[in-house]
């Protein structure tokens, strides 16, 4: 599979985004384990997962434990894997978010990812949102604190506008590596940031790049443009999009989240999906 870079690792074009395999509406574990396995044989060597993905109160870190066991029952060779997880957004466990940036909270929910991922130091851990009874500056310096005791290895941030991005950077000593941001054919005003990051050479990771657990089957129909195209090519809509995204610019790399071996393995293919000019502007202006 084609590769792209997140800071100094090369990673599938193509990630998988773990969030579906532990929150509502959730597979067995069984066919949870087998959707991780059929990402990682199509070639994809980049899961996203965070330690607010669950669904129940008391079930902290379950996508990272999921994920942790996923990698260690797969036969073949993970060395080259990244898990990228993410600290500061939480779920208590009724249905509602909430945010929590405290460095000194940030820091321990680092160590403790690390130990549910079995890994002495996270490959890639990203601020998840911006707290805003915390100075966002604060919050990035946990980042820097955790990169120079290696918890972690390298450092991103999620749900960021521009302006952070750039405090971010700075922050960091120009070492930030991702941006996690919401983008799909519904959702694009993060256009703005993930322009800004291909600018800046940052990584810029598209979160529900289909639109959403609850649309991506409809994108076709939602958005017609894709449909046409998909038609013309014999492939999925979905594969469309994430062909789309992909020739937004080279630092993207969609993670589209799966519930089943199926929908990951159709994703990936995306990647091979050669689009014309003249279809990626009728894309883009609708």
């Amino acid at each position: 599979m084609e590769s792209r870079t997140i800071g100094h690792r090369s990673v599938s074009a193509i990630g998988l985004g773990g969030m579906p395999l532990s929150i509502e509406g959730r597979p067995d574990r069984d066919r949870a384990i087998a959707t991780v396995h059929a990402a990682l044989d199509a070639g994809v060597t980049l899961v996203d997962t965070a330690d607010a993905y669950h669904r129940d109160a008391g079930e902290v870190g379950h996508n990272e434990e999921l994920i942790a066991e996923a990698l260690r029952t797969w036969g073949g060779d993970t060395s080259d894997v990244l898990v990228a997880t993410k600290g500061g957004h939480l779920r208590p466990g009724d249905g509602t978010w909430t945010q929590d940036g405290r460095p000194e909270y940030l820091k321990a929910a680092a160590k403790a990812s690390a130990q549910r991922l079995g890994v002495e130091a996270i490959g890639l851990y990203q601020f998840h949102r911006p707290d805003p009874s915390v100075p966002y500056a604060e919050s990035i310096g946990a980042l820097v604190d955790l990169l120079d005791e290696g918890v972690i290895q390298q450092a991103g941030i999620s749900n960021a506008n521009v302006a952070q991005i750039d405090e971010a950077n700075e922050i960091l000593g120009g070492r930030l590596a991702s941006v996690q941001n919401q983008f799909s054919p519904a959702f694009r005003s993060s256009l703005g940031e993930l322009e800004h990051c291909a600018e800046l050479g940052v990584a810029f990771l598209p979160w529900s790049p289909l639109g959403g657990i609850a649309r991506a089957a409809e994108v076709g129909s939602t958005h017609a443009a894709f449909g046409r195209v998909a038609e013309q090519h014999g492939v999925s809509p979905q594969q469309v999009t994430l062909a789309w995204e992909l020739s937004l610019a080279p630092v993207v790399v969609p993670i589209p989240g799966a519930s089943r071996p199926t929908s990951i393995q159709d994703s990936a293919e995306a990647v091979g999906l050669e689009l014309t000019t003249d279809e990626l502007a009728e894309l883009s202006d609708h």
